[in-house]
């Protein structure tokens, strides 16, 4: 009897938990430069979600690209981040892009273009993973802001 307690406390705890849908990915903002040196321009943005869910899970960013003047320059590179349960939330976004990729050759017109703007044109386009209990999901996104330059 003991153990039959147990197991249904057990069992209904589990169900009690359930995934009823996938956090919303409600949209991409804030896309700025963070830090900036002869090597390397560091583009931060925030990611923002959702989540309905009574349990956590964990987003990976790793197949989000870069493009800056509608040229890939770099993907972004961070640690998994832990979704919390039913509450809005935010993930952070960086980019370090090696400068030599921006000033290449062949990209003088979209640099003299950006020069004459004072703006350059992001964008934020991949894929951000959501796992939960062994399970996928994948949030496609497909941002673009103009970013001021100071020259």
């Amino acid at each position: 009897m003991k153990k039959l307690i147990i197991l249904l406390t057990l069992l209904v705890s589990i169900l009690s938990c359930s995934v009823n849908e996938k956090p919303e990915f409600l949209r991409v903002e804030n896309i700025h430069i963070i830090a900036s040196n002869s090597e390397y321009i560091t583009l931060g943005a925030d990611a923002f979600f959702k989540n309905h869910n009574a349990i956590s899970g964990e987003l990976e960013t790793d197949s989000v690209k870069v493009l800056v003047n509608n040229i890939e320059v770099a993907n972004v590179s961070s640690k998994s981040f832990q979704v919390p349960a039913k509450k809005d939330f935010s993930i952070p976004l960086e980019a370090k892009i090696p400068t030599k990729r921006i000033f290449d050759m062949n990209n003088l017109s979209s640099i003299l273009d950006s020069y004459l703007n004072k703006t350059v044109k992001v964008q934020y386009k991949g894929d951000i993973k959501y796992k939960v209990f062994g399970f996928s999901h994948y949030y496609s996104i497909d941002e673009i802001e103009d970013v001021k330059i100071k020259i």
